[in-house]
Order: structure tokens, then sequence, then C-alpha cells
């Protein structure tokens, strides 16, 4: 991506995160009450996650799960500490509404591959962690062929596809397939699992070697 891409890759993010934030204030208002309601506070759940070039950021989103060892106990699986609202939350993408912030903010983009733990960064293989050459999305090439149907594998081999391929173009016809792909609720979650389970490693090839944070 040459330095104009990337200029006008960031106006489109600004002015997109922008004007999302302002007609999304109602519904992220009304999930922020639903959230306090349900689970009290905090109503923002942050978390560490790799950003661009291996860096880490404050990745932000609405709560969808009770505190394991607070409201519930020691749960070890986030399906049980997942809440009904959370679960509503997830289902139609409001919980990622926060990451408009991180958007504006410049840690994320509108489009990219999905920012996840900084402790997978050890695990990559080197083509793998090609998906770090972009800022990470809130939307992805993966999120809109499959999400979290897909196997982990096959998210990255779709993730470093959009870096090899990236346009204009192609952001816009992601956030339009996005719509209808959240309306539909499709890929929300693997069975057994609140949403993927945890990468491991792709077995048989070696793992990069981590980045600095």
């Amino acid at each position: 991506m040459d330095r104009l891409s990337k200029l006008l890759k960031r106006v489109m993010d600004v002015a997109g995160a922008a004007a999302a934030a302002a007609v999304a204030a109602p519904l992220m208002a009304i999930a922020a009450v639903a959230v306090w309601a349900s689970m009290g506070r905090p109503l923002i759940f942050v978390q560490e996650r790799t950003g661009k070039d291996g860096r880490t950021f404050r990745c932000l989103k609405f709560r969808t799960m009770l505190e394991a060892g607070k409201e519930t106990g020691a749960f070890s699986a986030d399906g049980e500490r997942l809440t009904r609202t959370g679960a509503l939350l997830r289902a139609t993408s409001i919980d990622e509404l926060p990451q408009l912030w991180n958007v504006l903010r410049g840690d994320m983009s509108l489009v990219g591959p999905r920012p996840l733990l900084p402790g997978y960064l050890a695990r990559y293989t080197a083509e793998q962690r090609r998906r770090h050459e972009v800022r990470p999305g809130i939307t992805g090439w993966a999120q809109v062929n499959g999400r979290n149907g897909l196997t982990w594998e096959q998210k990255f081999k779709l993730d470093v596809w959009y870096v090899d391929n990236w346009s204009l173009w192609l952001d816009l016809k992601i956030i339009f397939m996005t719509v209808f792909k959240v309306v539909r609720r499709e890929g929300v979650s693997q069975r057994g699992h609140a949403t993927m389970p945890e990468f491991m490693g792709t077995s048989g090839n070696e793992p990069a070697t981590a980045a600095r944070t």
C-alpha cells in the first residue's frame, strides 16, 4: 500500500467512523443501559489486542460476559459467563460499536483483519503474521466470508489475501457485505464456543517469532 493509498484509507476511516458513531449513538446508549441492567459495571470491556506491526493497543467492546470469580464463581468456559444480553449484542455485532473510538484514535481501521490477543503472536507462521502489515479492522474479508464459522487457518489465509489485494473498492464491498451478514447473524460462533476456540498454532509449521510490543 503506497502513501497515497494509506492517506485515502485513513480519511475514509475517520469520516466513516465519525458518521457511524453519530448515527449509532442512540443504539449505543440503549446497549449501555442494557449492559448496566443485566451485568452492572463496567459497561465497557477493555482488552489488549495486537495491531499494526505487532504493537498492542487497548481494544474496546461492550461487556457481554459476567466476571469469572466475582458474580458467578470460577467458570472456565466463556459460554457459561455469556449473558442473554451479551449474546444478543454479539449476534448483532452491537458489542463492537465502541471500536469506532479505536478507529478515530488510529488503533484500528473500519476494515482489516480482526485484532487478536498478543499471546497469539508467537504461534503464527511467518505467512500468517503478515496480517499485521495493516491496521486491524472492525470488520474484514474473513468476517464476510464465514466469520467464526471458519477455522483459524482459513481466517488467516483470508486476512493475508486482503493485505495483498487491498483497495478502497474492496473496503467498500466488505462494509456493504458486513451489513447483510449482521442482519442474517451468520457465523457468530463455533459450536460449543462463545466465539472461537483458542488459537494454538498451525500444526506442522514453525511459528513466527513474537513481535516487539
